[in-house]
């Protein structure tokens, strides 16, 4: 005899005792678990079975294992369809249904199943998003759940909204390994994206690790996007700190700052320095050679879950990473006139894929041109013409590779050039000679 037709008859609810026959079924149960039914370990669960008669006897079931925490509810409660467990452990987990009846109406249908899961059982897995956590709107992303334990099995499960996470199941990709790969999307920026995921043994399939920590995706939306600055210029030594400015007029709350193909972003409540205008400073550093790479900003407002269109790119280029150390002269000399045509020089010895030119003190990003090889040696030239009074300052000059753009040589000697009959252009529209100059 079954364990379960074994439970019903003790219940008395498994046969008509007139005709010994099975009464017909009644509609089945609704089982359920309060908070929920993934609890962490030593947490407090009542499972919850309700039927549709008003006086009833109820049942719950483990499948496949015996639960011997049932038999020590008390009939009271049980009699009301409540199961509680003040504590819940490892022992606690598996896949349980229920059912009810009474003497005279006969024996329910079984509920749908319910799978009580108990998390904290193992150390957390880490959780991240390849290429990066920012998704284009309408694109998928790809979820990476790692394990220092060699587990077969994992779940990611999407948090926000909704009261229920809603959870996907992966399996390691290859035997002894212990990552599972999901994909998710398509993405919107009208909604929130976050994730943890855990780890289990297959064998123990409701007994999960410990949640990751959780992983959020930002999906950029089409609202006015803001700007991104830098206070000291995008070239930086490494050790110097980094400070990025996001602002906008648009009104935001917060802003997100975010480096292309990084694995996270960081998030800033928006400050009024002055009506209409909103911004934040995020303050990076030391940097080194991690930092260089493309940056860029969004905002939103505190009542909205959907970030702005993203600032436009800015890039932070970090110096001493190639030990070649390039050389800036200028044609026809350091002293020209106003009105003169001049040409910058950069050369290195050395194999050098581009040229970057820099102005101290310029907020502005660095002129770059692609390197010619030249009498043994690599060069660009840098053309400026006519000079203003704009162009009077000092320059230097970076070499870099194709192979990561934002890492720069060591820098050239300081260049000084002086434009003389500077009188002549003062009177120019100060816009007009800051076109030249970044010519």
């Amino acid at each position: 005899m079954t364990p379960i037709l074994t439970v019903l008859i003790c219940l008395g609810l498994s046969l008509d005792p007139r005709t010994h026959v099975q009464a017909g079924p009644l509609p089945k149960p609704t089982l359920w678990a309060e908070p929920g039914s993934v609890i962490t370990q030593g947490s407090p669960v009542t499972l919850r079975c309700q039927g549709s008669l008003e006086t009833q006897e109820y049942h719950l079931y483990r499948e496949k294992k015996t639960a011997l925490w049932i038999t020590r509810i008390p009939q009271e409660l049980v009699k009301k369809g409540q199961f509680p467990i003040p504590s819940i452990t490892w022992e606690h987990a598996g896949r349980y249904r229920c059912i009810y009846g009474s003497h005279t109406a006969g024996r329910s249908e079984s509920s749908d199943p319910l799978e009580l899961v108990v998390t904290g059982a193992y150390s957390k897995p880490t959780l991240s998003a390849l290429p990066s956590p920012v998704v284009t709107s309408g694109g998928n992303v790809t979820i990476q759940c790692d394990s220092q334990v060699a587990f077969d099995g994992f779940i990611l499960c999407k948090e926000g909204e909704d009261e229920h996470p809603q959870c996907l199941n992966s399996h390691s990709h290859a035997r002894g390994s212990s990552r599972a790969i999901f994909s998710v999307g398509p993405v919107s920026p009208s909604r929130r994206w976050s994730y943890r995921c855990y780890a289990y043994d297959s064998n123990s399939p409701y007994v999960w690790s410990l949640p990751s920590d959780l992983l959020e995706l930002l999906v950029p939306g089409v609202s006015k996007k803001p700007s991104l600055s830098v206070q000291l210029g995008p070239v930086m030594a490494p050790g110097e700190k980094l400070t990025l400015q996001c602002g906008s007029d648009a009104g935001y709350d917060r802003f997100v700052l975010y480096k292309e193909w990084g694995r996270d972003f960081l998030q800033r409540p928006g400050r009024q320095p002055q009506a209409g205008l909103s911004q934040a400073n995020f303050t990076l550093g030391p940097v080194s050679r991690s930092y260089g790479g493309q940056y860029r900003c969004s905002g939103a407002h505190n009542l909205s879950s959907e970030w702005s269109a993203p600032s436009d790119p800015l890039d932070i280029l970090i110096t001493g990473q190639i030990r070649a150390r390039p050389s800036v002269s200028v044609q026809p000399g350091p002293t020209v006139a106003s009105g003169e045509n001049v040409t910058l020089l950069c050369q290195s010895q050395g194999g050098m894929h581009t040229f970057l030119l820099t102005k101290e003190g310029a907020a502005d990003s660095p002129l770059r041109l692609k390197s010619k090889r030249q009498s043994h040696k690599y060069q660009a030239e840098f053309p400026m013409s006519p000079v203003t009074s704009a162009h009077t300052g000092t320059y230097r000059c970076y070499g870099s590779l194709s192979s990561n753009p934002y890492l720069l040589s060591l820098p050239s000697e300081p260049l000084e050039l002086v434009v003389s009959g500077a009188a002549e252009t003062l009177s120019q529209p100060q816009n007009e000679s800051d076109s030249k100059a970044g010519e």
